[in-house]
């Protein structure tokens, strides 16, 4: 018991040393203000504005730079202290051979980042191999203590800092008690990581009873005879263990074993016969809730079961009738609203239009404006009629050509519009063309240049619609040089892609990307690629196969 009380006292000292670092830190105001500065901006802006500093503050000196390589010779305990930049994801590492260097992080190419992101309360940890590889430290025995790092001002998290402590300087707080000792002390982090091991077993492996040892208390059983006592400290989130075998732990309790085996057995005797006591009296209960079940399944809806104890079986019974309750009104609420569908199927009915008769009467108005000369507008109703006769027709083999056939005269509507400040391009491969395709899945992204990308007071306005294969996939570009999107409204489109819920201003895209997404996969959608002032590309992923039945979704 002294012995993992004076190794979680070694250990929470030196957690404790983290903590006294980032509120020396939030105590000066001016060293918090260059830490801030430090995280936020790259390394040249800082040395520009400390240099700034020295100048205009009457020669201030406080550095955050020297301020850690003070820590750091101040604790030789220590291996490593890294200040990770989450704006930058840049690691800048002090070791204690006095050396300060700069790590690019950069999260497309390296796994820190992801490993620099912190839950709350783990604090003490294993030193993740990643970053031992990255600073140097690959093959050294080593415990991390992170603790994150905040601007003073916006209380905005900025980074992490992160220590690396040499495990061996824990056998320093077991010296005292080394002879005595009859087991092993294990340090675990809150994963079940073994951050030290006196017997060197388990050292940068999951201890295989993490999980016992998580819903034991104090004192417990390990596997086949290892008896183990843990202290928890809470805040670190670190636990300390001593495991001890029964056979050693006998040697040393031989005169008591005969007494704790008869007080064992008398326990053993009472846990089995108390519980009996009441089995008989839950069993008769149980039974008597099954009988009401049984009438309930054979459709008698009015019973009730009369109990009143305030147990488990009392409140499974009271959960029982007010279900039954719930379900008299639920059914009495369903067959009304099944009227009122009904009678709301009849008014939509009776409310429906005939398509044909609207396709057919845009005819007539072309015909008409044909015959007053004026052609264009002819051409647009002409496009506008096949095109609504296209969206509303219910085909059951809908195929790319359709799809392309929709574009096209949708943006025939406004190269007329637009005469020769608009143009279009549409490039598939003939062979390509029967291929299926889910209804509406580019016309609404050539809709969206339309309406939000092309620029009115330009000549030179054009789209391209170019469909390619790509092994098991059709790909289709839809390609514009029109206004583009800024960076910041690109990041909301792309959150606003992945919602669940509907949205008004995105309802065009997210159609397409949510129903690829459900019919075909995640490997499936539309991706954005956009350039304020130079256009937008979006392009979007099918699965490869012909046209088959079903497929007009």
């Amino acid at each position: 018991k002294r012995a993992i009380e004076s190794v979680s006292d070694y250990i929470g000292s030196k957690y404790e040393s983290v903590q006294a670092m980032v509120r020396g830190i939030y105590r000066d105001e001016e060293l918090a203000s260059n830490t801030s500065f430090f995280l936020e901006h790259p390394y040249q802006d800082y040395v520009n504005y400390r240099l700034d500093r020295f100048y205009t503050e009457n020669n201030s000196s406080t550095d955050t730079v020297l301020y850690f390589r003070n820590v750091v010779d101040d604790d030789p305990d220590i291996r490593s202290l890294m200040l990770y930049s989450a704006d930058l994801q840049q690691l800048y590492v002090f070791g204690s051979d006095k050396q300060f260097k700069i790590i690019p992080t950069n999260q497309a190419r390296s796994f820190i980042p992801d490993v620099m992101y912190q839950e709350e309360g783990v604090n003490v940890g294993a030193a993740n191999i990643w970053v031992r590889k990255t600073v140097g430290l690959p093959d050294l025995p080593m415990y991390s203590v992170r603790i994150p790092i905040n601007n003073k001002q916006s209380l905005r998290n900025i980074g992490q800092l992160d220590v690396y402590f040499d495990t061996d300087k824990v056998w320093g707080s077991l010296a005292m008690y080394e002879d005595e000792l009859k087991g092993s002390i294990l340090v675990l982090s809150a994963d079940g990581s073994v951050l030290f091991d006196s017997s060197g077993t388990y050292y940068d492996q999951k201890y295989p009873y993490a999980e016992q040892i998580n819903s034991m208390y104090d004192t417990g059983v390990l596997g086949e005879g290892l008896i183990a006592t843990k202290l928890t400290q809470s805040q670190g989130g670190y636990t300390v263990l001593s495991t001890v075998p029964k056979e050693e732990l006998a040697k040393t309790y031989h005169g008591l074993r005969n007494t704790i085996f008869t007080i064992s057995s008398i326990c053993i005797l009472f846990a089995i016969l108390i519980p009996a006591l009441f089995i008989s009296n839950f069993a008769k209960r149980t039974r008597n809730i099954i009988r009401f079940t049984r009438r309930v399944r054979n459709g008698d809806l009015t019973a009730r079961i009369d109990e009143f104890r305030e147990d488990e079986l009392g409140q499974i019974s009271k959960s029982f009738n007010d279900m039954l309750d719930e379900l008299n009104v639920y059914i009495d609420r369903v067959f009304k609203a099944e009227i009122k569908q009904q009678q709301t199927e009849l008014v939509a009915l009776q409310a429906r239009i005939n398509p044909h008769f609207l396709y057919n009467t845009l005819e007539v108005i072309r015909m008409r404006a044909v015959s007053q000369g004026a052609k264009d507008v002819g051409e647009m109703i002409y496009s506008l009629s096949v095109l609504f006769k296209s969206m509303v027709q219910q085909k059951k083999n809908y195929t790319l050509k359709d799809e392309l056939e929709a574009c096209r005269l949708y943006l025939e509507l406004f190269r007329i519009r637009y005469r020769d400040r608009f143009s279009y391009e549409i490039q598939a491969d003939p062979s390509l063309l029967g291929k299926a395709i889910v209804r509406l899945s580019l016309q609404p992204i050539v809709e969206n240049y339309i309406v939000h990308g092309i620029q009115t007071d330009q000549s030179d306005n054009r789209i391209k619609i170019e469909v390619r294969e790509d092994g098991d996939s059709l790909v289709a570009v839809v390609k514009d040089n029109g206004k583009g999107i800024d960076p910041d409204r690109l990041a909301e489109i792309h959150r606003e892609l992945e919602r669940e819920e509907e949205t008004g201003q995105m309802f065009g895209l997210r159609s397409v990307h949510s129903r690829l997404r459900f019919l075909y996969g995640p490997d499936y959608g539309i991706k954005i690629e956009s350039t304020p002032g130079t256009g937008t590309t979006i392009t979007v992923r099918f699965p490869n196969r012909e046209g088959m039945e079903g497929e007009d979704v």
